[in-house]
């Protein structure tokens, strides 16, 4: 580029060492190297690893990922993530230059990140105008403002008021007060399906006031004052729980049911996070069970269990979980290994009490049904003519079979589900 070629006259071998100790640097991080005359492979890596933001920690270790990357020119055009958030601008941009290195950030993912966030140290306001100006039309830029900027916090916040509002109008015209406990008292699916759209939109202004960085005291306390955190959480709470129930009848012939069901969209990834999982319940788990843990730095039963079912990210492993910490004691001292490996016992006892179960129901044996679904899980591959084998010694006729082997799966494929996820997760 232009510019970099004029930068670079000044203090040429200066510049060359500094980019040398970087590359160094970055080869010790992460096990790399790279050297100068390959700086595309290294410029190709580094993005990369800011791209592998996309993975969970658990699917991809925190370690071997990019959270900030401090940019002079490169990477601020051309580079596309769209788990890239937040842009710290402390260097002056023009025209298409501030447009394009805006345009970094606003990557849409989902309805968590609906737009990026701009921190920017050098007070280019009126920059910013005109970039917008100049690329929409100064007839059009009012406009192109309302679109491309996002509204301020303040405005958002009356935006929940309202939706808070909308809320409890909805819970008093069900003869109940907005509270959490009295949604399980909603009569009939349109009453529970227009709180799951009621709950959605006072969630999404949430989420979206948490994106703010300048978002003053007296707004924040406003927010509080609106949905308290333990209140909040157990709002979510049922709302998961309403909404897993009202998803189950969504594609089924149920007699009676109300064709709205089929329109709903429950948008769990509203109720996710990226903190909360796996190794960060394992770590709360292994607080909780510690008597040396300060009290301020670990959670109760109670609040465990309440966070857990507040977020949708382990809605499949939730009850396992909430069962496993039920046989927890406080002050045992187990650490995070323990804590695992006691979890993975007591899933592998609890699969085996499910398949002794089914066994049971289906009258077959237990020892060969637990072998079909070892196998199963074990080469990830179903064989039909496995399953033909496990129901041979019921001596049932084609039609019979045939209909055994429809019932037999659907119970077995939750449980293959949660085994494959105990899998990816676990192994």
């Amino acid at each position: 580029m232009p510019q970099e070629k004029e930068d670079n006259k000044k203090e040429p071998e200066k510049k060359k060492a500094a980019l040398k100790n970087i590359i160094a640097d970055y080869n010790q991080q992460y096990d790399k190297n790279f050297s100068i005359e390959e700086f595309d492979l290294y410029y190709q890596d580094v993005q990369q690893r800011v791209k592998d933001q996309k993975y969970s920690n658990s699917d991809y270790p925190h370690s071997k990922k990019i959270d900030i990357t401090i940019v002079v020119d490169m990477l601020l055009t051309g580079f596309d993530s769209t788990y890239l958030n937040t842009l710290y601008v402390d260097k002056n941009l023009k025209q298409h230059g501030l447009i394009q290195a805006f345009s970094r950030t606003n990557r849409i993912l989902n309805n968590t990140k609906p737009y990026g966030n701009v921190v920017d140290f050098r007070e280019q306001e009126d920059n910013v105008n005109e970039a917008i100006a100049l690329f929409s039309g100064k007839d059009n830029s009012a406009n192109a403002r309302k679109i491309w900027i996002v509204e301020p916090a303040p405005a958002v916040v009356v935006k929940l008021e309202n939706a808070v509002a909308e809320l409890t109008k909805f819970m008093k015209s069900q003869g109940l007060e907005c509270k959490p406990e009295q949604v399980s008292n909603l009569k009939g699916d349109i009453a529970r399906g227009e709180f799951i759209n009621k709950f959605k939109e006072v969630q999404r202004l949430k989420t979206q006031l948490e994106q703010y960085t300048d978002i003053d005291q007296e707004q924040s306390d406003r927010v509080i004052e609106l949905l308290p955190e333990d209140t909040l959480r157990a709002f979510r709470g049922v709302y998961i729980e309403t909404a897993q129930k009202l998803k189950a009848q969504q594609g089924k012939e149920i007699e009676y049911k109300d064709p709205a069901i089929e329109q709903l969209d429950f948008e769990f990834i509203l109720f996710s996070s990226a903190i909360i999982d796996y190794d960060y319940i394992m770590s709360l788990i292994a607080k909780y069970t510690q008597s040396d843990v300060p009290m301020k730095h670990k959670m109760s039963r109670e609040q465990l269990i309440g966070l857990l079912c507040a977020n949708s990210n382990m809605m499949d492993e939730r009850e396992d979980i909430i069962s496993y910490i039920e046989t927890l004691e406080k002050n045992t001292g187990l650490d995070e290994t323990a804590i695992r490996n006691g979890y993975q016992k007591f899933k592998a006892e609890k699969s085996a009490k499910e398949i002794e179960s089914l066994a049971l129901k289906h009258g077959l044996d237990s020892v060969p049904l637990k072998a079909f679904v070892d196998e199963i899980m074990g080469r990830m591959i179903f064989y039909g003519e496995k399953l033909s084998d496990l129901l041979e010694p019921l001596r049932l006729g084609w039609r019979d079979r045939m209909n055994k082997e429809l019932e037999l799966m659907a119970d077995l494929i939750p449980l293959l589900k949660k085994s494959q996820m105990g899998e990816r997760l676990w192994g």
